[in-house]
């Protein structure tokens, strides 16, 4: 099979129950589903992902991952995250210029933009799951866009940067979250890494190399911040994200 990052061949590599979810990390297990969930592997980049779940209709994700139940399998997402996610992106940017606009895609119930605009940045939250019924080219064009968890749930990686950069303005910044299984996941060894979790709709599980291809795909250049926290940004990186950006 082929990659869906660099296009080279992904392998079988495991395959793990639907209900493995990352909250056994807390020592919370969901009863077994028997639904079998397989994942290849690219031996050239890295990346890690779950075929039969790209095909997944946006109806079959809401009813079997994002349903009333989702906040079993991740308890924070709701408030906790994005106010943490509020705080860093703020620590991270104390520079950001006051009048320069600022979008969280992915941005679930829109906690964290309202956070933002409460400190005075000019913020919007989008969530293509959520704003069914908003058209995001709307919305105009942002200096910053933040996503938070969002690469590892969607089931086509190159469509969703494809529908972001018409969002970003040049020079702009994409600031996103995803963990990267570097150590964590090898060829002929079990996934048991505790982000393979097919019942938080981790299709995706990225390593540093996969990113990094896909950034250059792009014409991005690519850093992380701090850990998990990652940069695209195409040279030269506007004069308020400098100090995120090493080379």
């Amino acid at each position: 099979m082929e990659c869906p990052i660099c296009r080279g061949r992904a392998v079988p590599h495991d395959v793990v129950d639907f209900n493995k979810s990352c909250e056994e990390v807390r020592g919370k297990f969901l009863p077994l589903s028997g639904e079998p969930i397989y994942y290849n592997l690219c031996h050239g980049c890295g990346f890690c992902f779950a075929p039969s779940m790209y095909h997944w209709s946006p109806e079959m994700f809401a009813e079997k991952v994002y349903n009333d139940d989702y906040v079993t399998v991740d308890p924070d997402y709701t408030d906790d995250r994005p106010r943490r996610n509020a705080d860093l992106v703020s620590w991270l940017l104390p520079n950001f210029p006051r009048g320069r606009r600022h979008l969280d895609y992915g941005g679930g119930n829109g906690l964290l933009a309202r956070i933002l605009r409460q400190r005075g940045w000019d913020s919007t939250s989008y969530d293509p799951l959520v704003d069914r019924d908003v058209d995001p080219n709307t919305l105009g064009r942002f200096d910053l866009i933040s996503a938070f968890e969002v690469f590892e749930h969607v089931p086509d990686v190159r469509a969703s940067l494809k529908a972001i950069l018409p969002l970003m303005r040049e020079p702009g910044v994409l600031l996103f979250r995803t963990v990267v299984s570097d150590g964590s996941i090898r060829p002929n060894q079990r996934l048991l890494w505790w982000y393979a979790a097919p019942r938080n709709g981790h299709v995706n599980l990225f390593s540093n190399r996969s990113l990094a291809v896909l950034a250059e795909q792009h014409r991005f250049s690519f850093a992380t911040a701090s850990a998990g926290i990652h940069i695209f940004v195409r040279r030269p990186p506007p004069a308020w994200a400098r100090d995120l950006f090493v080379s």
